[in-house]
């Protein structure tokens, strides 16, 4: 396992608008707590591509450097006005969705982080759930080239609190395999799994050699330990399996009344301990 890594949507302003901290702040205190990585949500006002010119890039870089924080992952932001939505029915949505991941992937490269979500997207009213898959496939296949370029996998995501078209493990291999593209990988969120009343141990077995990212929430974006998803079990499935990626918590952004500080601080605090129990690091 690579270590354990934090999300920003909690201190960003996305999808809620408060909290909100700039980046660099962000970086300093995940560092100060002790994270071996950070994966950093691409909305304002942390990583928007469009918003980042060449020296705030580089400073951005040589912050993370010092601080001795990884950058494991970059997740776009769905939804709100842009859309950013693979599989609408709108060409102009998809083809803007298409640029801006590929945006994004470039700013990985850039900061050396080997990781981006892919966010399949959601079905919207009118349109045949086929034809949205196949809009979404088309979009990961172009999207996984250009990436492979830079040295960047894609992961996709089953998102099923979120979204109607990418939501069980199979759905995500599935996509994955008809992207016939090898880096293209898979990941799951425990509060997904939580959502569909599936046990997330089961996803690390069925995504296995696959599997390359995963997000950990418990119930209603809680620390891991907070809410009824079995960690023991999960733990001992990724080290059953050799898991070589990033254990990533994205939790607290669900609500503005969230300190961010302490969702971290939670979280690092149980998941260390369970790690070291597990035998897992």
């Amino acid at each position: 396992m690579k270590g354990i890594s934090f999300n920003t949507w909690v201190y960003s302003g996305f999808p809620s608008w408060l909290p909100s901290y700039p980046l660099d702040e962000v970086i300093r205190r995940l560092s100060a707590m002790g994270y071996d990585g950070i994966e950093i949500g691409c909305a304002s006002p942390h990583a928007w591509p469009d918003h980042l010119p060449k020296e705030r890039r580089a400073e951005i870089k040589k912050l993370l450097q010092a601080e001795g924080l990884a950058v494991s992952s970059m997740l776009p932001a769905p939804g709100g006005g842009p859309g950013v939505n693979p599989s609408a029915p709108s060409k102009e949505e998809r083809d803007f969705t298409v640029q801006h991941y590929k945006d994004v992937i470039r700013l990985a490269h850039e900061w050396e982080c080997p990781t981006v979500i892919w966010i399949a997207g959601w079905v919207v009213y009118g349109t045949v759930q086929q034809q949205a898959w196949n809009y979404s496939l088309s979009g990961l296949t172009e999207c996984a080239r250009y990436a492979k370029e830079l040295g960047v996998t894609l992961v996709v995501e089953p998102t099923p609190t979120d979204s109607n078209l990418v939501e069980t493990a199979d759905d995500a291999l599935l996509l994955a395999e008809q992207s016939g593209e090898d880096n293209v990988k898979v990941m799951f969120d425990t509060f997904h799994a939580l959502y569909r009343n599936e046990v997330s141990s089961d996803y690390v077995y069925r995504m296995k050699d696959k599997l390359h990212h995963i997000h950990i929430a418990d119930t209603d974006r809680q620390p891991p330990g907070k809410g009824r998803c079995n960690y023991d079990a999960v733990l001992k499935a990724l080290k059953d399996i050799d898991y070589k990626g990033y254990l990533t918590m994205e939790v607290g952004f669900h609500t503005r009344q969230a300190d961010p500080d302490w969702y971290a601080t939670e979280s690092l605090a149980y998941l260390r301990k369970k790690v070291q129990e597990i035998g897992l690091g």
